[in-house]
């Protein structure tokens, strides 16, 4: 195949997974470091599991994420449709080519005649593979089992397939990340590529439509290694070219077990809805099971593409390290310019009244507030003291700061000075330097008696600068507060 086609087919079984979106992502780089195609196409033969909430969640997460697709079922293109269950009519057609070639057959086992072979096999403690029985049925015995009512299933003929391309029971394919993978083909058994209702199995709806859609590479995750077996011999049975594959190693979670919803997040939208950047969250992604050869790991995502290489892809498993995407999100909402920031943050501001604060409030409340944030929900608990006439207190800095004696001499004197200051920022500096001088002559130290104003005004003893704060608020607001607190 001349022109590198690549092609990322998820099921609309569940919102877009985040080790699909790596699968798709490493398609993306692939495609784009060898100036070729990526394609996306939908996988939604399950009828029962498929739903266009998830498909509509697939778009979604995939642009988010920057993967555009050149090829796909919203913007079309010439090996279309890109949807699977709008080719069901496709199918057919290649599976009579397989029967009349000899490499497939009909079968006419019911579930229940499968069942009992399976049984018997668990019994015996074998690994179970079809009898193929049904191999060899004359025409006549096909008449019969037609007129008995049963409908068949068409089976793919492993031996026939095998015997005709390769010289022992044993297939090979050199894989871009894993290097050499060999199989006994006789451990597969005959398996079904066409269903007794007329739908095609995964593994043969795949060849087909990969095969037209001329994917040149496929690169996906290692538990289809067992079916690029199956896939190559279709692959030859019908004569086609056999595709590259890449198998990609699994994403843990940090205890290496399956990575789960009870680890955190795993779909995209979820990491989203949380307040991660999508591109830290992609460039976080493109680290598991491949570095960039200069070292660096924060790069955007067309750098990452010209640096990629397939062939140095990990071939272990890749662990998801929550603590590592939590600095790298931080790093990118460092590199956010502020006007940017500020519109991000805003749906994690909806439960306060933005109304409460010009332009430049709401500017320098983000300014203030923004160097703790690891995810951009981080800002709803960050900020509630900017908001509302009166502040919540925490029962401890009541009890410990507060209430105490030095406390109150401080809220007092503040109460009264204040009243005559300049609310700006530039004057508060200057006042509380005064201020703060004033009780370390008393002996109490700076700190002390700037937690007994930050607990009054905002209900904690930590949070953003507090001449910030000050000037944001207002002298009425913070006067209000101030008062309350004293006792």
């Amino acid at each position: 195949m001349s022109e590198v086609r690549v092609r990322i087919a998820p099921s609309p079984s569940g919102n877009l997974h985040v080790g699909t979106a790596r699968t798709a992502l490493f398609n993306y780089l692939f495609a784009k470091k060898n100036n070729g195609k990526f394609v996306l196409r939908i996988e939604d033969t399950d009828a029962e599991r498929t739903s266009q909430a998830y498909i509509d969640n697939i778009f979604d997460s995939l642009k988010a994420l920057g993967l555009n697709w050149d090829e796909g079922p919203d913007v079309g293109g010439e090996y279309g449709p890109y949807t699977q269950s709008e080719r069901f009519d496709i199918y057919p057609k290649y599976a009579q080519i397989l029967l009349e070639k000899g490499f497939a057959y009909e079968c006419f086992c019911t579930p229940e005649e499968l069942e009992q072979e399976k049984e018997v096999a668990t019994a015996n403690k074998q690994a179970y593979v079809y009898s193929k029985k049904c191999e060899n049925l004359t025409e006549e015995e096909k008449a019969q089992l037609r007129a008995e009512g049963r409908k068949p299933a068409i089976r793919f003929n492993i031996a026939k397939a095998q015997k005709a391309f390769h010289p022992t029971s044993e297939l090979a394919f050199d894989d871009l990340v894993k290097g050499e993978l060999k199989q006994n083909t006789d451990l597969f058994g005959d398996f079904v590529i066409m269903k007794s209702n007329g739908a095609p199995t995964y593994n043969f709806a795949v060849v087909i439509d990969d095969m037209l859609m001329k994917i040149s590479h496929i690169i996906r995750g290692e538990d289809h290694i067992s079916n690029t077996f199956k896939q190559i011999l279709i692959y030859e049975a019908l004569g086609a070219e056999v595709p590259k594959f890449g198998h990609l190693g699994m994403i843990l979670a940090p205890d290496r077990s399956k990575l789960s919803k009870r680890h955190g997040a795993t779909a995209v939208s979820e990491f989203v809805e949380k307040g991660y950047l999508t591109d830290a969250l992609i460039n976080f992604v493109a680290l598991l099971g491949w570095s960039p050869s200069d070292g660096e790991e924060i790069k955007p995502v067309d750098a990452i593409a010209q640096d990629f290489r397939i062939g140095e892809i990990s071939s272990s498993n890749s662990i998801f390290e929550y603590d590592k995407l939590n600095w790298m999100n931080s790093h990118y909402i460092k590199m956010l310019d502020i006007e940017t920031l500020k519109e991000k943050l805003k749906p994690f501001l909806a439960k306060y009244d933005l109304s409460e604060l010009n332009d430049a409030q709401y500017t320098r409340m983000v300014e203030i507030t923004r160097e703790p944030l690891t995810i951009l929900s981080d800002i709803t608990d960050a900020v509630p003291y900017f908001f509302g006439e009166t502040v919540e207190i925490e029962p401890e800095v009541q009890t410990e700061v507060l209430d105490t004696e030095v406390s109150q001499d401080v809220l007092k004197a503040f109460a009264e000075q204040a009243k005559g200051w300049e609310f700006d920022e530039e004057n508060l500096h200057e006042k509380l330097e005064v201020f703060r001088g004033e009780f370390k002559e008393k002996g109490i130290k700076p700190k002390q008696t700037m937690w007994a104003i930050r607990a009054a005004v905002t209900g904690r003893t930590r949070g953003a600068d507090m001449t910030a704060t000050l000037a944001i608020l207002g002298k009425d607001k913070v006067l209000k507060r101030v008062e309350k607190a004293i006792k």
